[in-house]
């Protein structure tokens, strides 16, 4: 080999190493980030919801588009075409949660029976969300701050929360349990303390139900917490603490 060539050659090796280098360093930052969509009611939204909550715990590498709508249910979020929207943008994970207005009480349009129509709702989401190639997650229903004499919550979603976990179970589906989780938050604050993450009703009242910022900050952890444990490979789009 003449001088010439070992020189061309060396060149050549020096050009494809710094090109691999600078790959390797923009090519990652350039990935387009995954997409989490949250479907539920008015306890997902941004206002009213821990929505807002969970999205500000994400880092560079997820972006969440909230579809989240108040007094919707697993019935009605689809008879509106809602939940054709969350499909429609093909997003990598669908974090959803329904029950507060599947109860009875709400009306032909909202009620769902958690043993049996409700249940087949859940399955259909479950299902239509892997038929276009994206993660289900299920979560249960973040309680209302309902307590008893003795400072603990009681609660009326239990059927419906049983019904997820089932349906988890049975599809192998991931289950972040908020309800639980929000059950234990609430009765640690105990009820004075819990009315400072209490969303403020237009009108005035106490409103058991809905979140405030401060509320919405303190739930979202525990549902990255869960989906830790039940779908670790999501921990890299949250923010380290």
């Amino acid at each position: 080999m003449t001088l010439r060539q070992f020189n061309n050659l060396a060149r050549r090796q020096i050009y494809f190493c710094v090109a691999a280098a600078l790959m390797c360093r923009y090519g990652m930052a350039d990935e387009k980030p995954v997409t989490i969509v949250l479907a539920g009611d008015s306890t997902v939204t941004d206002t009213a919801g821990w929505g807002k909550g969970f999205s500000d715990l994400l880092n560079e590498k997820a972006k969440c588009v909230n579809l989240s709508a108040g007094g919707r249910s697993s019935k009605s979020f689809r008879a509106e075409g809602r939940w054709q929207k969350c499909l429609d943008l093909k997003p990598d994970y669908i974090l959803i949660q329904f029950g507060h207005n599947d109860q009875p009480g709400k009306g032909e349009a909202r009620e769902t029976d958690p043993s049996t129509t409700y249940t087949e709702f859940l399955k259909q989401y479950v299902n239509e969300s892997r038929e276009i190639g994206a993660t289900p997650i299920l979560v249960t229903s973040l309680t209302r701050r309902r307590f008893n004499e003795q400072g603990k919550i009681t609660s009326s979603l239990v059927p419906y929360v049983t019904a997820v976990k089932k349906v988890g179970k049975e599809l192998n589906v991931p289950v972040v349990d908020l309800h639980t989780r929000s059950i234990e938050l609430c009765e640690k604050l105990g009820p004075e303390k819990c009315i400072e993450i209490s969303y403020e009703q237009p009108k005035g009242g106490l409103d058991r139900t809905h979140l405030n910022t401060k509320g919405a900050k303190l739930t979202a952890p525990l549902i990255v917490n869960e989906l830790n444990k039940v779908a670790p490979e999501m921990s890299k789009y949250f923010e380290s603490k």
